[in-house]
């Protein structure tokens, strides 16, 4: 499994005085049309619980930093490439009990995390996702519709990384999200599969995520996309 490099000593010097419940883990790469709306729902969360939000950036040039600078969040440069790296970065130097992990154009709704940890909590689940509504073109309604109802009835429940919160503990004992095509594919069945962790989907929390590559590339060629990248996720040995 590939694992990002981590400076210790800068993460450990970013460490807040108090311990916050929940850690979001926001990955980001020339993100500016969708960050903003994203950082915007975390800031509005109505919930108890304390959070904090880390934005990984990977190099983007084009005001994604500048944008993220506008709110609360700790800000990383990621030290390598791929999206797995960034979440297991941002979860390397995130402080709380739980991970958040939340796509830089997926937004959230107020009742998000007080209804999600009270489900996880509730039914004893070591990570769970959630309902989604895909944004956009009407064909992206087979991908939410998949997500929906055929991931959660799955023997292994795939968790889409844009939107899954785990306990630290469970998310350290899976080995963290790999650095593969579908890392999040691939984390779920070891969460499930090989570490025989308890995972789920809330069926009262929805979230809205973007359709923009279906806009772009089509329902073929997005399902093409998604093809390809798993057949290189079992070659990779996951």
């Amino acid at each position: 499994m590939s694992t990002p490099h981590t400076d210790v000593e800068t993460t450990a010097a970013a460490r807040r005085p108090t311990t916050p419940d929940v850690s979001f883990v926001v990955p980001a790469s020339n993100e500016r049309e969708y960050l903003r709306g994203t950082l915007a729902s975390i800031e509005a969360l109505d919930t108890a619980y304390e959070y904090e939000t880390i934005v990984v950036d990977g190099g983007s040039t084009d005001g994604t930093q500048a944008i993220a600078a506008e709110y609360d969040v700790r800000l990383l440069e990621q030290a390598g490439t791929g999206i797995g790296a960034a979440r297991h970065q941002g979860a390397l130097a995130a402080d709380g009990e739980w991970l958040a992990f939340v796509d830089a154009d997926t937004e959230l709704r107020a009742n998000y995390l007080t209804r999600l940890l009270g489900f996880l909590e509730a039914e004893g689940l070591a990570a769970a996702s959630s309902r989604c509504r895909i944004t956009g073109p009407v064909r992206g309604k087979l991908m939410e519709a998949t997500i929906n109802y055929v991931f959660p009835r799955l023997e292994y429940p795939i968790l889409p990384g844009f939107n899954v919160v785990i306990h630290r503990e469970a998310y350290e004992r899976a080995g963290g999200f790999p650095n593969v095509p579908n890392e999040d594919t691939a984390f779920s069945r070891a969460l499930a599969r090989d570490h025989g962790l308890p995972t789920g989907y809330c069926p009262s929390v929805l979230v809205e995520s973007s359709g923009r590559r279906i806009a772009d590339c089509g329902l073929t060629g997005t399902l093409w996309h998604y093809a390809r990248l798993d057949v290189g996720r079992v070659r990779s040995g996951y």
